[in-house]
């Protein structure tokens, strides 16, 4: 059975270390207690590991249990560990999920509104408007609108929005803006605006904007600005800026600025770099610093914190 699984960025989950293109076996497999657990759709991850400190691949899993949760995890007794996937393969694949899961019963005719309930999957010609309720999937064609419940997948074509509840993925065209919830993901095409909620992860295009919240990951193309909230991390690309409280990086001219506790800011040749530390009690700053990326005293493409007002090389 094809399924999707999040691990800590070393690899592990829960103490375990896996490797890429190995087998693993246990003698029993329950949900939730013991076994191998990994999730039928993809976006279903994110609400497990946070999109800013893991990663998520491709597994198969063999001997499953017939037991089912409610966010499309199960368990195997075996597990093989396939390739990796990004957020943007992470939406892909979650709109051929829903796809092969949909029906359409409830669809109306190309380019009127579809509305359907709750598991429901609603579809739009061009133009058109797509509602679907609790865990449904909502398609709209360009110009359209799209709209997904708790937990569903909604995308727009070109010029379009898409909005995904808790735990969903939406994606919009270019020109497109699409907001996800909470531990959700959102996609946007060049000039689109991406927005995910808590521990989620946005996507934009060149001259996009994407926003993240705490612990969430925002990534915007070259000038496009990308914001991330606590502990979260921002990144985006040449003349780009990038703004968190966590960890903020930029490619070739770009502006990274990051406040917080044990932040990190890092960019190429010519960004401007600037970062804060906090008092813990207040939220007041207690020093700062601001750079050049020259590639002499300050490195490109180098991480770098705050230690008695100076920028230090730090590892990632």
């Amino acid at each position: 059975m094809k399924a999707f699984k999040g691990f800590n960025k070393d690899l592990t989950c829960r103490g375990f270390q896996y490797k890429v293109g190995e087998t693993y076996e246990e003698e029993k497999a329950e949900l939730c207690h013991t076994g191998f657990h990994a999730c039928e759709s993809p976006v279903a991850c994110l609400q497990h590991y946070d999109p800013a400190t893991s990663v998520y691949h491709e597994v198969e899993l063999e001997e499953v249990s017939n037991e089912k949760d409610t966010d499309t995890k199960r368990v195997g007794k075996k597990i093989t560990i396939g390739a990796e996937i990004g957020i943007h393969e992470i939406c892909r694949l979650t709109f051929e999920y829903v796809k092969e899961h949909c029906t359409n019963e409830n669809n109306a005719e190309a380019g009127k509104p579809a509305t359907a309930g709750e598991y429901g999957a609603a579809t739009a010609g061009e133009y058109g408007a797509a509602t679907a309720g609790y865990a449904g999937a909502a398609t709209a064609g360009e110009y359209g609108a799209a709209t997904a419940g708790y937990a569903g997948a909604a995308t727009a074509g070109n010029r379009g929005a898409a909005t995904a509840g808790y735990a969903g993925a939406a994606t919009a065209g270019n020109r497109g803006a699409a907001t996800a919830g909470n531990r959700g993901a959102a996609t946007a095409g060049e000039y689109g605006a991406a927005t995910a909620g808590y521990a989620g992860a946005a996507t934009a295009g060149e001259y996009g904007a994407a926003t993240a919240g705490e612990y969430g990951a925002a990534t915007a193309g070259e000038y496009g600005a990308a914001t991330a909230g606590y502990a979260g991390a921002a990144t985006a690309g040449n003349r780009g800026a990038a703004t968190s409280r966590g960890k903020s990086a930029t490619g070739k001219q770009g502006l990274s600025v990051a406040r917080g506790n044990n932040v990190r800011v890092k960019g190429g040749l010519g960004a401007v770099l600037v970062i804060a530390e906090e008092n813990e009690k207040d939220y007041s700053v207690k020093e700062f610093a601001t750079a050049i990326v020259d590639g002499k005293d300050i490195k490109a493409d180098t991480w770098y914190k705050l230690e008695n007002g100076k920028l230090v090389e730090v590892d990632e």
